[in-house]
């Protein structure tokens, strides 16, 4: 009888608390390398097929909203699976396009609404998954890119004010244009109730290098808004090993950052989470994005997306 060579496929597990969980696990399988192939990124949830990066043009089939962190639903009436908080371990995936992986999030929950499944959030940061990584699979690769010539921008606006004003005036904003590779300049601005907070990171990518100081950036709260979380119920399992608890002037824990501008470094983290969800690849464009959020990021992919389908 012949014997089979192939190799098994190399897997990893992590676990930690999550968003909304005490422990959240989540299962990364590495394919063989096959440099033909588009990147792939299989993401499973509970062992069940979720959404395949080589099936983009299904993307938009899944629903998507915010609470916190951007989640996911498969449509499927009370046999829905829900993913949430992908955003921290899909950018590491950008590191090697010529492999192929397959991702299970452990479900948390079951019940009438479907299963819901949540990405640890480990330190905070895309860190941990991308060590792991880097010491199994190897060197990082020449990342994949494509062209988006998009010129275009937009005001924000407050979802979560009662005050028609205060709803009317522009929060942030976003700008887009083309570029050489990926380029983003991101500000954080509070002034609210006599409470000042601001955060600022310009990064460009142009290889995997300057990718990590991105993924060293641990996701933070304002100390203010974690207590009324807590009261609400909300962040049960999270405790100061899962990123950064702030004072209203960031200043004060500068000494504490792993990178300069670690919070504004963060959400562009958060951005590559949300773009590079749908599909593994960088758009060649520039942004300029004032108090963003997984908002804002879906109309960008929006704008994108259809430029890497081609």
């Amino acid at each position: 009888m012949m014997k089979d060579s192939r190799k098994k496929p190399q897997q990893w597990e992590f676990s930690s608390a999550s968003l909304s969980y005490g422990k959240a696990s989540v299962k990364i399988e590495v394919q063989e390398r096959n440099p033909q192939l588009e990147p792939r990124v299989e993401w499973r949830v509970g062992g069940r097929f979720f959404y395949s990066t080589d099936c983009a043009k299904c993307f938009t089939d899944l629903n998507f909203s915010v609470a916190r962190t951007a989640i996911y639903d498969s449509c499927e009436g009370a046999n829905a699976v829900k993913l949430a908080s992908p955003e921290h371990l899909a950018p590491v995936f950008l590191m090697w396009p010529s492999r192929s992986f397959t991702v299970d999030v452990s479900c948390n929950e079951e019940g009438s609404a479907g299963r819901v499944a949540e990405v640890p959030l480990m330190d905070g940061s895309a860190l941990p998954f991308f060590n792991a990584l880097r010491r199994n699979v190897g060197v990082p690769e020449e990342l994949a890119f494509f062209d988006a010539p998009i010129h275009d921008g937009w005001d924000l606006f407050r979802t979560d004010v009662s005050d028609a004003a205060q709803a009317q005036k522009p929060y942030g904003s976003v700008k887009i244009m083309p570029s050489e590779a990926f380029e983003v300049e991101y500000i954080l601005e509070r002034n609210e109730e006599g409470r000042s907070f601001k955060s600022a990171a310009n990064v460009s990518i142009y290889s995997a290098e300057d990718l990590y100081n991105v993924f060293a950036a641990r996701t933070f709260i304002l100390k203010k808004e974690f207590d009324e979380a807590r009261k609400a119920g909300l962040l049960s399992g999270v405790d100061s090993s899962c990123g950064l608890l702030l004072d209203d002037s960031p200043e004060v824990n500068a000494p504490a950052f792993r990178v300069e501008g670690e919070p504004a470094r963060h959400k562009i983290l958060d951005l590559l989470g949300d773009l590079c969800f749908a599909k593994p690849k960088l758009p060649k464009v520039r942004l300029e994005i004032i108090n963003g959020g997984h908002l804002s990021h879906r109309t960008i992919l929006e704008k994108v997306l259809p430029y890497a389908l081609q």
